[in-house]
């Protein structure tokens, strides 16, 4: 379990997060939702420890993430934040590679190869795992980038903006791969997404925030009514159920 307690940021003299506490069950699909400058992906990084928090702690299954060793803390959780930028030539494999650091610190076993081929073929990008990135198509990429994620092998895994890049097909394929992570693997899945409809088919829980603090949180059929998401984003957003899923149409 995740527990987040009284997190607060400052960018200057700006607090973009404020006092913000959250628990995230192992074995689901949560789902940050909210408008832009929400604070949906700073809180996201401080989780993760890619960013210090001012104020408050975050546990990892009851132990302080800022008490744990990186290389320890890497074999936990994994995260892949919106902006992927990599100066070195590297193919697809290459890349995928960098997941195992953690356990191989550069030096890979047959062990980590096999995860590596394994955390290609999830992402459907044998055929090009010899190609280099700049190769590739933007949604190709960004495959690439969840394959090296998946290569971590970690319990925890967080996401921000995953369907970036990706068409309607990817899109779909991606958020059923981590459907299926969570439920062959019991993997525990955060990410910060904007398409609403993919969070209200896929996720178990959502947390949407608004204005750096969480104005609600629950079970996803909770969160997918017109009236908390008119709090949500000042939008008035039909809900419709149709195939047995929650659909919100806001056009």
């Amino acid at each position: 379990m995740i527990v987040a307690e009284k997190l607060s940021k400052y960018f200057g003299s700006k607090k973009v997060i404020q006092d913000v506490s959250v628990e995230v069950q192992r074995g689901a699909i949560t789902s940050f939702i909210g408008p832009n400058g929400a604070g949906k992906s700073t809180l996201l990084s401080m989780v993760s420890r890619l960013l210090k928090q001012d104020d408050g702690i975050v546990y990892l299954d009851g132990k302080n993430v800022h008490k744990q060793k990186s290389k320890d803390l890497a074999k936990t959780i994994a995260i892949l934040r919106q902006s992927n930028v990599v100066q070195m030539k590297l193919t697809v494999r290459e890349l995928v590679s960098f997941g195992r650091f953690p356990y191989s610190s550069g030096k890979l076993t047959q062990a980590d190869e096999q995860k590596i081929s394994e955390a290609i073929a999830y992402v459907n990008l044998e055929e090009l795992e010899d190609k280099y990135l700049n190769e590739l198509s933007g949604g190709q990429r960004q495959r690439a980038f969840i394959a090296m994620v998946l290569a971590q092998d970690t319990d925890y895994i967080l996401l921000d903006e995953p369907l970036n890049n990706l068409d309607m097909k990817h899109a779909v394929q991606m958020m059923k791969l981590l459907r299926k992570l969570v439920e062959d693997f019991g993997k525990t899945i955060l990410l910060v997404i904007h398409d609403i409809n993919f969070a209200s088919v896929y996720s178990d829980r959502i947390v949407a925030m608004k204005d750096g603090s969480i104005i609600a949180e629950g079970p996803t059929d909770d969160i997918i009514q017109s009236d908390v998401l008119k709090s949500i984003y000042d939008l008035d957003i039909d809900v419709h159920n149709i195939s047995c899923n929650r659909i919100c149409v806001y056009f």
